[in-house]
């Protein structure tokens, strides 16, 4: 499947796009990862200050326009790559939790 990019790219909710604490990281069981929850819920929230994702066609677009408009560091800007990056094995929409889950493996 796609990256979780381009699933950001590609979500939208009632005609926006999604906000991070809609986001919730799961294996394949659906066992939450809260570590890559925080992360993804981080680097959305950082996305949707900064940057028009519209704008965007890549990851790499999306950490370059965020080095240039933020004071992030390097480090966080490596994390926040490794997560938008991450393969997405599928989709779990859960309106009852108003949660999307992102199974990665």
């Amino acid at each position: 499947m796609d990256s979780v990019f381009d699933i950001l790219k590609m979500i939208t909710v009632n005609h926006h796009t999604v906000d991070g604490g809609q986001l919730v990281v799961t294996d394949l069981e659906g066992k939450p990862n809260s570590l890559l929850t925080d992360l993804l819920r981080d680097t959305v929230g950082n996305m949707r200050l900064f940057i028009d994702l519209a704008s965007v066609d890549s990851a790499d677009d999306v950490l370059a326009k965020l080095g240039e408009t933020t004071p992030l560091p390097d480090d966080v800007l490596d994390e926040y790559s490794k997560i938008l990056k991450e393969r997405v094995a599928g989709l779990n929409f859960a309106p009852q939790k108003s949660t999307i889950e992102l199974l990665i493996r």
